[in-house]
């Protein structure tokens, strides 16, 4: 059997994403879609809307054959760990090749771009540098300094925020020699970023997002976009729990971690550099809501994502030491969900992967797995009682969904 890979967040999954699904089953012809999932907390630093299980649920409604858990050290981090993570279960899956929505739609571009920056990798280090000393953020600074060396060339715009997650797939792939082939297909109908629903059948989740936190209760606002399993599963998963999952939820406890934590504790958070700290601790307190706390303390430095993923490791109690050995490489692969098809390859390749397959918590003994341990509990905590306890329930009780 033949497997493609897709590196995903599904928050919600919408039309985009089941368009992305079809298109690379069809354009790799693969006979099974393995989709590696982040869980809890997302790469932009936010709480998913939903579980894993939802989401889970979601994907395996939409044709995708098997659910892995990206693990916590991976998920909420720079695009660079992110990647490394995904594409590094992906590999160890035995997947042959790994399909990802881009602006521009076409692989060559950022093999490209690839080549160029490993043979002027000296000079864009020195560019990045020099465009950091002057107060940009990395994201900014990063851009800058590729269109100062690839001025006048044909390579892949790495301002877009899906051809950037694209390039540090690749990146991955190719600097490890890893087996599997990367490809793309063009992100079609709405813009990354757009906030807007348009007349079209594809939105952004952006726009989607947006549009159930002014009105979460009417899911009908969105059903145009979203398959139907996912307006139901949205819609159950409001009636078992009473909400979707926002910063605001946790916005008191991220003030409570701000606040009695020490400047040198804080000091010790992954992502904290260069004293931010400081500013976090000092805005706190002027600060209304969640949203208001990012306002007051972003700057042309540091981006409202990096803002966000510093916020959820804060929240998650995720230290830079700890995490830094956890993120060399994932030591395990835990199961979310499959249908027959997912079942039957992971029997035909089991005796191949060198990792451990994780199914219920209670099978897996190791240390490495207490980080998506804490990130899921916290992650309830964004719930009213007795609804944290049933998802945390959940998440150590139940088992793998398996869908016919």
């Amino acid at each position: 059997m033949k497997a493609v890979g897709l590196v995903v967040e599904y928050n919600p999954f919408h039309n985009g994403h089941a368009y992305h699904v079809e298109q690379s089953r069809l354009a790799s012809g693969a006979d099974v879609v393995i989709a590696v999932m982040s869980g809890p907390f997302l790469q932009r630093g936010e709480p998913a809307l939903v579980s894993k299980w939802a989401r889970t649920e979601m994907a395996l409604a939409a044709g995708v054959d098997l659910v892995i858990e990206l693990p916590a050290p991976f998920a909420s981090q720079n695009a660079e760990l992110f990647a490394r993570g995904s594409i590094s279960i992906l590999e160890a899956l035995g997947c042959s090749s790994f399909c990802f929505g881009s602006e521009d739609g076409s692989i060559e571009p950022f093999m490209e771009a690839y080549h160029f920056l490993t043979k002027h990798q000296s000079s864009y280090d020195a560019a990045l540098r020099n465009h950091l000393s002057s107060g940009n953020s990395y994201p900014k600074a990063a851009s800058l300094a590729y269109q100062e060396l690839s001025n006048g060339l044909k390579l892949v715009d790495l301002s877009k925020p899906n051809n950037i997650l694209g390039f540090e797939y690749i990146k991955t792939a190719l600097h490890h020699s890893f087996e599997i082939i990367p490809s793309t297909i063009k992100r079609i109908q709405a813009d990354y970023h757009e906030t807007q629903l348009g007349a079209q059948p594809i939105a952004s989740a952006t726009g989607i997002r947006k549009a159930l936190a002014e009105k979460e209760s009417t899911i009908s606002t969105i059903k145009q976009y979203v398959p139907k399993t996912t307006a139901d599963q949205l819609t159950r998963y409001l009636r078992t729990y009473g909400s979707l999952h926002t910063w605001e939820n946790y916005w008191p406890l991220l003030k409570y971690r701000l606040l009695s934590a020490s400047h040198a504790e804080l000091a010790e958070i992954a992502e904290m550099d260069e004293g931010i700290e400081y500013r976090l601790k000092s805005m706190v307190l002027h600060s209304t809501s969640f949203h208001d706390f990012i306002e007051n303390i972003k700057t042309k430095r540091y981006t409202w994502t990096r803002l966000q993923r510093v916020c959820v490791h804060i929240l998650t109690g995720t230290n830079k030491e700890t995490t830094k050995k956890l993120q060399e490489s994932p030591s395990y692969l835990r199961i979310l969900g499959m249908n027959d098809n997912g079942q039957d390859y992971l029997r035909q390749i089991k005796k191949h992967i060198s990792l451990p397959l994780v199914s219920r918590l209670a099978s897996f003994k190791e240390d490495s797995i207490h980080a998506d341990i804490q990130a899921s509990t916290i992650y309830t905590l964004g719930l009213k009682e007795p609804f944290q306890s049933l998802l945390l329930k959940r998440e150590y009780e139940s088992p793998v969904i398996y869908r016919k």
